[in-house]
């Protein structure tokens, strides 16, 4: 790096720590009150407080779909280092790997070195206090997984908070891997949602009395309608309406953002998201021409437009006149952004089942926005709160398989008339899944339970109340939500 060049770098790394306090104060406040922590925050917290105490893990690398709120997360924990915890404000450096590139034309690394050899005029293996980096949107530099090993490697004084796009995890060498804490950042649950619209919270229990319900072969009624009831009278006590707010969190609440909007401006805000995904984050995992870019959209539409199921790659490709290898490529790097994921068809052991792929989308807000866009969002319409219920419910279901040991693999029933979904845990064992909203059919699930063997089936629904008839479960969907 010239001298020029680095005295630039300097300018503006100086200019960052000067500016931060107030631009982070500012992040994370809304009319004068401090934004309410998501559960991320607080394990972050956790595995700061660790590494200050002596800990030696010191890389963490949140993937995450944009909008999800990545950036408040690394401002708010700015905001505790340098007040609760009295870090000295020039040891905190928040970078943001877009502007390097697009400003400077430099990578992390880069930018570190400067940081550390003309800000704190020391040099980065004989550190001797600890530093903190928090980088944003690291997949703007290509190098960012070289970079965050020279770092790691040469000194154990520097704590490292990385965010990306979701294709972070995948783009992850085998040696950051090995260094790193994956710690994933999701759209908003329900009791997220709750929380951070109306300060409510639910009881400390929901998650493992939820967990207990679904995986247990005794599920335990008893224990899971007292918590319900209880919920239920705190939301009374609170004034919040669960039904009411339950439908507005699918049609709109998946994401921070939209807490602070209303109606139509939250679907434009969604939309305007997807744009940028397609039109930046789609690019640092693919090269595609303008033509291609387009079919990108459309595709993405497509798959919003439409009830989840089978779609095949070359009715895609007939579809939009373009080859069946260009359609798989493109739905492989949309999964890479995790804007959408696959559940695959069930073939059982060792069989090929050669059915399409399911798509869903992260969040039910995703699929609502991208419906409303193109004028198909009927809010009277139960069908349509049925298609949105199948994404929450997939997504939960893809989020605990990569966060937990309870599920193996998820897939849908490729039988005439199958259920939703097939949970699959580590032992092989079946539980099939129906969702419905407005439907009270049986025919299906029990079916599933008979044809599958399974211990038992279950239902979830717009039903008020949990119950267990024989060997079907009903479980209502906001209940579910809080998985």
């Amino acid at each position: 790096m010239r001298e020029e060049e680095r005295g630039l770098v300097g300018r503006y790394i100086q200019n960052n720590l000067i500016y931060m306090p107030r631009t982070a104060k500012e992040m994370t406040e809304r009319e004068g009150r401090t934004l309410p922590y998501r559960n991320h925050f607080f394990k972050l917290k956790k595995r700061v407080d660790d590494f200050i105490e002596g800990s030696e893990e010191r890389l963490i690398l949140m993937p995450g779909l944009r909008g999800v709120g990545k950036s408040t997360l690394l401002f708010q924990l700015y905001n505790y280092l340098t007040t609760q915890k009295n870090i000295d404000k020039e040891r905190v450096l928040l970078l943001f790997a877009d502007e390097l590139k697009k400003y400077l034309g430099i990578g992390i690394y880069e930018a570190v070195r400067v940081y550390l050899e003309d800000i704190l005029r020391s040099h980065i293996s004989s550190l001797n206090q600890k530093i903190f980096l928090l980088i944003d949107e690291a997949h703007f530099d290509s190098e960012w997984g070289l970079a965050l090993k020279l770092i790691y490697d040469r000194t154990k004084n520097i704590f490292v908070v990385v965010t990306g796009s979701s294709a972070l995890s995948i783009e992850m060498s085998a040696d950051v891997s090995r260094r790193a804490l994956k710690e994933p950042l999701y759209p908003l649950t329900f009791s997220e949602y709750l929380h951070l619209k109306y300060a409510f919270s639910l009881p400390p229990n929901t998650r493992p009395i939820l967990r207990k319900l679904l995986f247990s072969k005794e599920s335990q009624l008893e224990e899971a309608n007292a918590l319900w009831n209880h919920i239920k009278t705190l939301a009374i006590r609170k004034k919040v309406d669960l039904n009411r707010e339950f439908e507005s969190f699918l049609l709109s609440g998946g994401f921070p953002f939209a807490l602070s909007r209303k109606g139509a401006l939250i679907f434009e805000r969604i939309n305007d998201m997807v744009n940028r995904i397609v039109d930046n984050d789609v690019l640092v995992l693919h090269s595609f021409n303008a033509h291609n870019r387009s079919l990108i959209t459309r595709l993405i539409f497509l798959l919003a437009a439409q009830k989840p199921g089978g779609l095949s790659d070359s009715k895609l490709a007939q579809r939009f006149g373009v080859s069946s290898r260009l359609i798989r490529t493109i739905l492989d790097i949309i999964e890479k952004t995790h804007l959408v994921f696959s559940v695959k068809p069930y073939g059982g052991a060792g069989k090929v089942v050669r059915k399409p792929w399911k798509y869903y989308f992260l969040s039910p807000s995703l699929a609502a926005a991208l419906r409303y866009k193109l004028g198909l969002l009927d809010v009277l319409d139960k069908a349509m709160f049925g298609v949105l219920a199948e994404h929450l419910v997939s997504s939960s279901f893809l989020k605990l398989k990569e966060t937990d040991n309870l599920i193996a693999s998820v897939f849908y029933d490729p039988r005439k008339k199958g259920v939703d979904f097939l949970l699959q845990r580590g032992d092989g064992r079946l539980i099939p899944i129906e969702v419905s909203f407005g439907r009270k059919e049986i025919g299906q699930i029990a079916n599933a339970v008979r044809h599958y063997k399974a211990e038992y089936g279950i239902v979830i629904s717009d039903t008020p109340s949990i119950k267990k008839e024989k060997d079907i479960l009903y479980i209502p969907l906001s209940f579910f939500s809080f998985l």
